[in-house]
């Protein structure tokens, strides 16, 4: 029999939906909800919204008032209890008169790490863990990626043909998909501390790698913009350095950096290999940058490149409901891949209709 009852499921996968509300907004810090209930009664509710504004357990105390005597707390993450850019939640939650407190998963990040539970036992409160922890984990996965791995969590999308184009031979590319994915990539966008592509990608698009889907609240927030570019080959007039935000050139060469730098851009050097950027070494420096989640929007040699690496967590595919043929370029290049043995292994995680293209959700397993 669980330990946990109907009712507090309930509650948790509430303290969930709250947590969610930040999706857009409180990176780099991970989303959390929290609910407190008192005799059967939900009397204070609150999410973390913002990074350096008040944390989902201030949020809900101070909805729940006096009513949060006796109460009992549950919340996505462990409350923290050291003084960050806000006080911390536990002491928090003891003077408040918290009786109890159910958390759904220990905080990993070092200045929490515990000390929040301990903090919250040593007032006397009781504190029981793993109540929708698996869910809680897939919430944050991003944040925890940062933190436990030193790099953000990888996301790759494409759009493609039903056959797994991505452009004909010419280059040809706009739009193989239609406007309701397009839209759902902005949400990606959204959800995503930055977004990386190759020089290829800048040198045959302009992209813009912005957020500009109307009615999208991310309270002002553009995700950081990465561009791999070995040979320091980005143009002065590339559209992504006129627009408000961070963006990030990653090059083996760095003697062309200044014009680059006088139009706005952060030139950053790392090691190469073969004269090619070393992506791994570029996500460590996006998670130093405080990046959660990295999406991946670029063309069949860097997003191959990435496969091959095992760098990538997920893929986000498109499918459009046409075929291209076979005069085309391909989703991804590997050109090491020779036999069945080299292939990567993944798992379905979603598959739905957006519009009239089906959006495939694939998680890799490493």
């Amino acid at each position: 029999m669980s330990e946990f009852s109907a009712a507090e499921s309930a509650y948790m996968a509430r303290a969930m939906r709250l947590a969610a509300r930040g999706q857009y907004t409180a990176q780099p810090n991970p989303m959390v909800g929290c609910v407190l209930v008192r005799d059967g009664d939900i009397v204070g509710e609150g999410w973390h919204a913002i990074a350096g504004e008040a944390h989902a357990e201030v949020n809900a105390l101070n909805e729940a008032g006096d009513r949060a005597a006796g109460a009992t707390a549950f919340v996505t993450l462990e409350p923290c209890a050291h003084e960050g850019k806000t006080p911390p939640c536990a002491p928090a939650l003891i003077e408040a008169g918290i009786a109890e407190v159910v958390i759904a998963m220990r905080d990993p990040f070092p200045e929490v790490g515990g000390r929040g539970i301990a903090t919250l036992e040593s007032a006397g409160i009781a504190v029981r863990m793993g109540l929708m922890s698996e869910a809680a984990t897939e919430l944050n996965k991003g944040f925890l990626s940062r933190v436990q791995r030193g790099r953000p969590y990888v996301r790759l999308k494409v759009g493609a043909s039903l056959d797994g184009a991505i452009a004909m031979s010419s280059g040809e590319s706009q739009w193989i998909t239609g406007p309701e994915a397009r839209a759902d990539v902005q949400r990606l966008r959204a959800q995503s501390g930055a977004i990386l592509t190759g020089i290829g990608t800048v040198l045959a698009d302009d992209p813009t790698l912005n957020i500009r889907l109307e009615g999208l609240d991310t309270a002002g927030r553009q995700p950081l913009r990465a561009v791999l570019d070995s040979g320091l080959r980005m143009p002065l007039s590339a559209g992504m350095l006129d627009l408000p935000g961070t963006t990030v050139v990653y090059c083996a060469d760095d003697t062309k950096r200044q014009p680059l730098i006088d139009a706005g851009a952060d030139v950053v050097k790392v090691n190469a290999e073969d004269s090619v950027v070393d992506a791994a070494v570029v996500l460590v420096d996006l998670a130093n940058r405080e990046v959660n989640d990295v999406l991946v929007e670029a063309g069949p040699a860097v997003t191959g490149n990435l496969l091959s690496r095992k760098l990538v967590d997920e893929l986000v595919i498109y499918q459009a409901p046409h075929i291209m043929g076979s005069e085309t370029m391909t989703m991804f290049r590997t050109p090491g891949w020779q036999s069945l043995s080299d292939r990567l292994t993944v798992e379905i995680a979603d598959m739905r209709r957006i519009g009239k293209d089906i959006r495939v959700t694939v998680r890799v397993v490493h």
